[in-house]
């Protein structure tokens, strides 16, 4: 499990554009049910952006001794644009 805090108010929570605030706190839970398989589970609570705490489940294919990606996730990304479908 890890928890994140001390966010700044003028971020967004994906590229969506869904709102991060200074409130929020974040909780992802990680499982690996199989060995092919990662489980998160990501709970936002931000009171100052939405009205209860709210999670998304997400399902990915674990790929073991290979190099992560972190383009995404990194504070004043530039790259989304170039992303695939945007």
């Amino acid at each position: 499990m890890v928890e994140s805090t001390g966010f700044r108010d003028d971020q967004w929570l994906d590229t969506s554009r869904n709102p991060l605030t200074s409130a929020a706190r974040v909780t992802e839970r990680f499982r690996r049910p199989n060995y092919g398989t990662l489980e998160i589970d990501i709970t936002i609570n931000d009171p100052k952006a939405y009205t209860r705490p709210w999670t998304v489940h997400v399902k990915q294919v674990a790929v073991p001794d290979t190099e992560m990606l972190d383009a995404i996730c990194l504070e004043n990304e530039k790259d989304v644009p170039h992303l695939p479908g945007r």
